[in-house]
């Protein structure tokens, strides 16, 4: 329930911070200005004495963020992916939040398998084991079917796990009002909308039910793509609280020094995680966007293994084009043209100067180019983009947060292998092929078409619309008939453009 009452959430949430040692180590990852770090230091440190002490085994920040609860842990998990920008020693230890959170006892798995699946639930499996990895939100048991002895992975969410999370959400809805009302210049950014695109997202990441249905979606899109393997579900043996899959075996990327042993190209591994996600982003519109090390792993065959379809992204096909136009506008250094999208689209307000845009783009941009990741900041990049967006009045676009946070954390899962990797380079080859295939002729043919089999849907109403908007028009006063003959000729048109469309369709 939001209220006053998680202002309390809040206070914990910094008290929790300053007494586990954290909020010092994290203003100075993220490079925080003075003026905020002071803000934070004096906000937290009277009410030290209320924070949650979490587990002293682990370091502050991994402590911090698994005593204020999974919501937290998420935003973590998110970071750890980026040793850019919080440093490496930091995103080792937050790669502790990915897989590797303590479990629940196997007796409370056991008695939410039975919930779910009822009473017989121990006549599918013939053992299972302790947890082999846990998460924010769930953990994992190996076990096996009795009918065939097939290794599968039994999926379990945590016990109160929806619980936890709306407290947490809660409490982020209050922090988003607030730095609205005493930030205003943050509202273009629209912090509530995020924190309520956010719950979405976890909302379907809590039923399993809908995690099987976006893996074997994902499985469907992806069954060509080389050197890749996808799980497959059991839906027989699955419910709201309870997933089973089929077993994957692999190293998980974390651990790259195994992977280096195994003899497995790095590079390689690093560029074709970010050609993945890029294939599947743009090719699809439908994406795994929650793709940190532990929801990765590499086979023995070298193949890339994806786990956790909890988080998913979906982009239409429209967005798609766009972002493709703005990527390969950067590849090619070509500002103008980046800009231009960016106004075609709607994301920069139209009384904005578009050269000034473009101009401000390629001070982004052109630093860019001719380095490699070992010269880059991202922390300052990213917070130059930021200063441009706020010039140019920038909103949100929540349609598209998974899809920029994806890339993000998939750059930096990429750079844990090849640290010199070039995204620009990488993403080159992949962007100009959805580009052919989506921006030119072709494309046009198959818009075409659709436009087509949309309209030929109305073919059979064609009659009935046309004598209601005739019956209309012949009873209405005379200054509103304008209105009816301008529907009419609308009408008419469309009618015209479906016989005009099919006939250019039958010819090609």
């Amino acid at each position: 329930m939001r209220g006053p009452h998680n202002i309390w959430r809040l206070i914990r949430t910094g008290a929790t911070f300053e007494r586990s040692g954290a909020m010092k180590l994290v203003l100075e990852a993220i490079e925080a200005p003075l003026g905020l770090r002071i803000a934070a230091r004096v906000l937290g440190w009277p009410f030290k004495f209320v924070g949650l002490r979490g587990n002293p085994d682990l370091p502050p920040v991994p402590r911090a963020l698994t005593a204020l609860g999974p919501a937290y842990i998420k935003f973590g998990q998110i970071l750890s992916t980026r040793p850019d920008v919080v440093g490496s020693e930091m995103a080792a230890q937050l790669r502790f939040l990915q897989d590797k959170l303590p479990a629940f006892p196997l007796d409370q798995a056991k008695a939410a398998i039975k919930a779910e699946l009822g009473e017989n639930w121990d006549h599918y499996f013939s053992d299972i084991s302790e947890p082999v990895a846990a998460a924010s939100i769930a953990q994992v048991h190996k076990a096996h079917l009795k009918t065939d002895g097939t290794a599968v992975a039994v999926k379990v969410l945590r016990p109160d796990v929806e619980k936890a999370f709306r407290r947490d959400i809660d409490a982020f809805y209050l922090g988003a009002s607030l730095v609205e009302i005493f930030a205003p210049f943050t509202r273009r950014l629209r912090p509530r909308e995020v924190i309520k695109h956010f719950e979405g997202v976890v909302n379907a990441e809590l039923d399993l039910r809908v995690e099987g249905a976006a893996c074997a979606e994902f499985v469907a899109n992806t069954e060509k793509d080389a050197g890749l393997k996808v799980p497959t579900t059991n839906f027989a043996y699955s419910a709201r609280r309870v997933m089973t899959m089929t077993w994957a075996e692999g190293i998980p990327f974390g651990e790259v020094e195994a992977i280096r042993a195994a003899g497995h190209d790095m590079v390689s591994i690093g560029n074709r995680t970010l050609e993945l996600f890029l294939n599947h982003a743009l090719r699809d519109g439908y994406f795994h966007a929650d793709m940190h090390q532990g929801n990765l792993m590499v086979a023995p065959n070298g193949e890339i293994i994806t786990l956790d379809f909890g988080i998913m992204g979906r982009i239409d096909e429209y967005t798609r084009r766009v972002y493709a136009e703005i990527l390969l506008g950067f590849i090619s250094r070509n500002y103008r043209r980046v800009a231009e999208v960016h106004f075609e689209a709607g994301y920069v307000p139209a009384d904005k100067d578009v050269d000034e845009f473009a101009q401000a783009l390629r001070s982004v941009g052109e630093p860019i180019f001719g380095m490699d990741a070992t010269q880059i900041s991202m922390g300052r990049l990213l917070n130059y983009l930021f200063e441009v967006t706020e010039r140019f009045g920038m909103e949100t676009r929540t349609e598209l947060i998974l899809l920029q946070r994806t890339m993000v954390v998939v750059e930096g899962v990429a750079r844990t292998f090849n640290p010199q990797i070039n995204i620009w380079q990488v993403a080159r080859p992949v962007v100009e092929d959805y580009i052919k295939e989506s921006v030119g002729p072709k494309a046009l043919i198959r818009d075409l078409g659709k436009t087509a089999m949309v309209l030929a849907r109305f073919g059979p109403k064609l009659p009935h619309m046309m004598e209601a908007m005739l019956s209309r028009q012949s009873e209405t006063p005379a200054k509103p008939a304008s209105k009816g003959i301008n529907q009419v000729s609308v009408f008419a048109l469309g009618v015209g453009a479906t016989i005009v469309v099919g006939w250019v369709i039958g010819l090609l």
